[in-house]
């Protein structure tokens, strides 16, 4: 009893602390420092990241590189070029509490530098290292004859890693499948009551290892739906995956099951035939899968997810490039834990009825 009541309570009390904690404190403004694709990338990262408490309020170059003071939002209308020498203006003008450091290919010296020059200011540094983007958190120190290295671990699960989130997979699909049964039976009623057409929307997609599958959801479209796709492709709101919010093709049911996400409930069907899991990648048409390149393949060493960690970054939808990337870095960092979280998160979207 007291295990459970402690383990029980730290859990509350570390999410009630870390709730009042976001509501109380201030967003913290930072200032992005690197080269101007990269500064995009991130400021775009971390506006797609809901629990991220900052504010991106400018942009800096490390290297030399044409800005204005409009790129910063200085209220000066005299234009002239800003460079890293100006970091001191920009920190105190705009009331930077942290600068994010994006390495480019300037020398070692150059680098030091900059840290140095901005922890002189008094304020935060933190340095944003391109490797992060290959690896992510998968690093842990290691000695090699006495020399301090970075080891990194192979992308994909261990053996027993593999049974643990089967396991998971198989008992979670099973239970819910159980509990949803009565709401499923009804959604098949409104469903067949609201527009002609079958109740299941199958769909080919491509899953682990480049197997192709049928993904099963409730249909939440008119008949003949994806016969209309070419039709819209001009009003199509995201880059490589066809995303509408106002798609004309949704059935007035549809609608309320998209906005609560419960059209995705039948792939845990999907789950227990072992085409899918319950947390992974996002599961791509073939034209979609068409697009992936390099490294971002490796993302299919997982079995698609009904839910990922695409699915919990907000109400906006991140391009196809960001979007595999995510899916790449969530293969290469697999917990049982962080599946655990994303499902979660999930399930709060859900009751929110955002849609996931």
């Amino acid at each position: 009893m007291l295990w459970g009541s402690t383990a029980t309570f730290l859990v509350i009390a570390r999410a009630t602390g870390r709730l009042v904690g976001r509501l109380a404190a201030p967003r913290e403004r930072v200032l992005i420092v690197g080269r101007a694709s990269a500064r995009t990338r991130l400021a775009h990262s971390l506006a797609c990241d809901p629990g991220a408490q900052i504010e991106v309020v400018g942009f800096l170059p490390l290297e030399d590189e044409r800005r204005t003071e409009s790129d910063w939002g200085g209220r000066s209308r005299r234009r002239r070029t800003l460079t890293f020498d100006d970091l001191s203006v920009v920190v105190r003008e705009l009331a930077v509490d942290r600068v994010l450091l994006i390495p480019t290919s300037a020398d070692n010296d150059t680098m030091l530098e900059a840290v140095r020059r901005t922890t002189a200011l008094g304020v935060k540094v933190s340095i944003v290292p391109r490797l992060l983007e290959v690896v992510g958190s998968a690093v842990e120190f290691d000695t090699v004859g006495g020399v301090t290295v970075l080891g990194v671990r192979r992308v994909g699960l261990t053996r027993s890693s593999r049974a643990m989130k089967r396991a998971m997979d198989i008992l979670g699909a099973s239970v819910s499948l159980l509990c949803i049964a009565p709401l499923g039976l009804l959604v098949a009623i409104a469903i067949k009551l609201d527009c002609p057409g079958p109740v299941f929307f199958r769909q080919r997609r491509v899953g682990r290892g480049g197997r192709v599958f049928d993904m099963i959801k409730f249909r939440s479209m008119v008949d003949g739906a994806e016969a209309q796709r070419a039709a819209l492709a001009s009003l199509n709101e995201s880059d490589g995956i066809f995303k509408l919010t106002a798609d004309p093709r949704l059935t007035r049911v549809g609608r309320l099951l998209r906005r609560a996400s419960i059209d995705e409930l039948p792939q845990l069907i999907n789950v227990l035939r072992g085409d899918m899991s319950l947390v992974g990648p996002r599961p791509l048409v073939m034209d979609e899968d068409r697009l992936v390149e390099g490294r971002h393949r490796d993302r299919l060493h997982l079995a698609p997810g009904i839910t990922g960690p695409w699915q919990v970054l907000g109400p906006s939808r991140p391009p196809l490039s960001e979007m595999v990337k995510t899916d790449y870095l969530y293969a290469a960092n697999w917990s049982l834990w962080s599946d655990v979280k994303i499902l979660v998160r999930t399930l709060l979207h859900m009751g929110g009825l955002r849609g996931v």
